[in-house]
């Protein structure tokens, strides 16, 4: 069975990537839908976005989301992770795919470099994971809220600790 276009230029990306970076890309997941996960390591999050954008047309944003690993059931772990959807307008070839560039930060010390100086699209989306998970994007052009209200003094609504003000002690 060939591949297809599309996965045989993934396949070549991702082993470009590992290549390049070695052991600091931390994990690859490929599904059958044009979506690739990559996880590196923090320390080089903002060179393998460099790298993409540069060397492989990955030229735009999708999203940026967050999540909290902190409770889940099998591989709980003390750490958020920030994932970049990215994608490329400029090459035929990796139209339609999307890449989900991931790296891990410590629940105790959210911070990790802005990818705002790359993808300039990051700039909102940086700012709604500042304000919702608590992480902190060194870096950032102008991080502030951007959705709650400027009275807001809880803690970070989507991390796993939040307890709703008059539902605590309630499961959900």
């Amino acid at each position: 069975m060939s591949l297809s276009k599309a996965e045989e230029i993934l396949k070549r990306l991702i082993e470009d990537l590992r290549s390049r970076f070695g052991d600091r890309v931390l994990e690859v997941n490929v599904e059958p839908k044009k979506i690739v996960k990559i996880l590196v390591a923090l320390e080089c999050i903002k060179d393998v976005a460099q790298y993409l954008k540069s060397e492989w047309a990955i030229d735009y944003i999708k999203g940026v989301t967050g999540v909290d690993l902190s409770k889940l059931p099998n591989n709980a772990q003390e750490a958020l992770e920030i994932i970049y959807h990215v994608g490329s307008l400029s090459s035929e070839a990796l139209k339609g795919i999307t890449i989900s560039l991931s790296t891990k930060v410590s629940i105790s010390n959210p911070v990790m470099p802005s990818l705002t100086g790359i993808w300039k699209g990051a700039e909102m989306h940086e700012r709604e994971v500042y304000e919702m998970l608590g992480v902190s994007f060194e870096g950032h052009p102008d991080l502030r809220r951007l959705l709650l209200p400027e009275f807001w003094s809880d803690g970070p609504p989507l991390r796993k600790n939040y307890m709703v003000p008059g539902r605590e002690g309630q499961s959900g």
